[in-house]
């Protein structure tokens, strides 16, 4: 194992299993070729060709665009080419979340291969010139990565939340840190990578914070989904991201970038330069 392992995970996808999603000329996503088969049920609202999959859906309101999206998505569940609807609407987007052509269901995105956005977060403990890291492990109720490490903070960034008010709530939800704490996350930038899942292509954008936590700080997870929380040495928490798939998948680069960040991966490292470029994948 080593951190490059993790990004190599995080950004593994085959272009001719999936055919490019367009709307009006423009790249919005991509679909698994096999998906796709099943959109042929709704030829007012795509064109599936061998070649890609096209919106036609005559109305170009971005309201109706994203009623009918809704309405197709039903239908998916209704035929188990989709297993369930979240009720979280993201945007639909081929390149930032104000650039939206309409909204989808979370659970859709991956189906389509659109842009999924989420935050991140650090919560760190300094003691002297040591650092220590909290670490929350995942509910055994999770439907993804049930019982595996996670950072402190993490979740998805639903189209009708600003930056600061879902970091605020996930922070609330899954740490119980207050508004007043929350609000002293550093943006440190952002993660891309593009992997396939079962569901689809994953092309994800993070946006991460580190959050410098007080010493008698205790994390307490208030919505169920985080079973148990650890405060380690940094070292720690490297060995284990770089000898292991204890954290979430996409955790380990969230956390690689920050032992980037803080000098604990250095720049003489023979795998720097690539580390670095891996963390910042081009999202198709």
């Amino acid at each position: 194992m080593s951190f490059l392992d993790h990004i190599r995970d995080c950004n593994r996808w085959e272009p001719s299993d999936f055919l490019p999603f367009r709307l009006d000329g423009e790249r919005l996503g991509h679909v698994r070729c096999s998906f796709a088969d099943q959109l042929t049920q709704w030829p007012q609202v795509f064109a599936v060709s061998d070649a890609e999959v096209t919106w036609v859906y005559p109305d170009p309101g971005f309201a109706e665009r994203s009623r009918v999206m809704q309405e197709v998505l039903e239908g998916l569940v209704r035929m188990g080419a989709v297993s369930h609807l979240q009720g979280e609407m993201f945007p639909v987007t081929g390149g930032n979340r104000d650039q939206a052509r309409m909204l989808i269901d979370r659970a859709g995105v991956p189906h389509f291969g659109v842009r999924a956005f989420g935050q991140h977060m650090n919560g760190f403990v300094r003691e002297g010139e040591r650092l220590k890291m909290w670490i929350g492990r995942r509910s055994a109720s999770r439907r993804v990565y049930p019982l595996h490490l996670d950072n402190l903070v993490a979740g998805g960034l639903p189209w009708d939340l600003t930056l600061a008010d879902n970091l605020r709530k996930e922070c609330r939800e899954e740490a119980d840190i207050p508004e007043v704490l929350a609000d002293r996350a550093r943006p440190v930038g952002a993660v891309t990578y593009c992997r396939d899942s079962t569901r689809g292509l994953k092309p994800d954008v993070m946006y991460c914070y580190d959050l410098a936590l007080p010493p008698d700080f205790e994390p307490r997870c208030t919505d169920g989904e985080v079973e148990s929380f650890y405060l380690w040495p940094v070292e720690q928490v490297m060995e284990t991201v770089r000898e292991t798939r204890d954290f979430k998948l996409n955790c380990n680069l969230v956390i690689i970038d920050f032992l980037v960040r803080h000098g604990y991966i250095p720049q003489d490292s023979p795998d720097y330069l690539e580390i670095i470029q891996g963390l910042h994948s081009p999202l198709p």
